[in-house]
């Protein structure tokens, strides 16, 4: 199941909501909820499909398997002809803004489990890494309050002379843990998205020495989209990947190969520490994901395009401040 967060024209400005795409329709999983409960002689329908599908995607991943389920029995009903109502259900997807699955997400982690991605960029002198890189899955923590829609500009910032781009899947927790096992880390996460950690590459390279993190390279644009694939429709350890710039293959590639599996990777980051429905954990750039690599930079202008087979197509174009 491929969920979305969306916006719809409204008398009173857009207003946001979850729904699921099928095909090149949006299921308006609230509305439809809602419908079916009424047809059902259900009293309190509005009530109960506010509490059970609610929006934003935050609360939605928050109500849980409930939630899930309401937005399965949704699109089925839909698909089946079992929703004859005057309000509008189902839209083209022309008719709707699709925002990033998470408008906010509730955290940021990024890991970086590719080896053949770092053992490929430059700053990796003579083709060694440190032994902690084989021992757990690092990650840094991005900033929430900078995510880009898909089909939104990025505003290329005034601080930077080499803009890059960095394809990625990311994982999206929908449920609350804490020390949890890796064989039982599925069960945590909602689903899996692409995810486009932008980064200022000079100014990277410049602060690396200081061993403070990413910081300002990587504070400006994070970009996700543009569906949410719920874990029991997809494998995101096998997918094929591709980079285009103005329609032009920069990159194919695929997401096998990583260093650590999902579940070490939800291992680590919740020993001692509680993960929320919402956090979102990238697994850091595919092989050949990022401009460092090809040696081809983004310029003002451009349209990037970053393809993850199964999941879709995140788009921005890159404008000058």
């Amino acid at each position: 199941m491929k969920l979305v967060s969306f916006e719809v024209p409204c008398r009173t400005g857009p207003h946001g909501r979850v729904g699921v795409l099928d095909g090149e329709a949006v299921v308006d999983v609230g509305a439809t909820h809602r419908e079916l409960l009424a047809r059902d002689g259900h009293g309190a329908a509005d009530g109960v499909a506010a509490a059970v599908t609610p929006s934003p995607m935050l609360e939605f991943l928050r109500a849980g398997e409930q939630a899930l389920a309401a937005a399965e029995a949704a699109v089925g009903a839909v698909r089946d002809g079992a929703t004859a109502t005057d309000r509008q259900l189902v839209y083209d997807l022309e008719e709707v803004r699709l925002l990033s699955p998470l408008v906010r997400p509730n955290s940021i982690r990024d890991c970086t489990v590719y080896e053949r991605h770092l053992l490929n960029a430059r700053e990796i002198e003579q083709g060694e890494l440190p032994d902690a890189y084989y021992e757990y899955p690092v990650y840094y923590k991005g900033n929430p309050d900078a995510v880009v829609h898909p089909g939104e500009a990025v505003t290329w910032p005034r601080y930077t002379d080499r803009l890059d781009f960095e394809l990625e899947v990311a994982a999206v927790v929908g449920r609350q843990g804490r020390d949890i096992d890796p064989a039982d880390a599925q069960a945590y996460i909602a689903g899996f998205t692409v995810f486009n950690d932008f980064s200022a590459r000079d100014v990277q390279a410049e602060a690396k020495p200081v061993m403070m993190g990413p910081s300002k390279s990587k504070d400006f644009a994070n970009g996700f989209g543009p569906c949410l694939v719920t874990t029991d429709s997809i494998d995101p350890t096998d997918l094929r990947t591709e980079v285009r710039v103005d329609g032009e293959v920069w990159s194919e590639s695929r997401t096998d190969g990583m260093s650590h599996s999902w579940g070490e990777i939800l291992a680590h980051v919740s020993e001692g520490v509680t993960i929320h429905p919402g956090d979102v954990i990238g697994s850091g750039t595919v092989p050949r994901g990022c401009g460092l690599e090809l040696d081809r930079w983004l310029q003002p202008g451009d349209t990037l395009e970053l393809e993850v087979e199964g999941i879709g197509t995140l788009t921005h174009e890159i404008h000058r401040e």
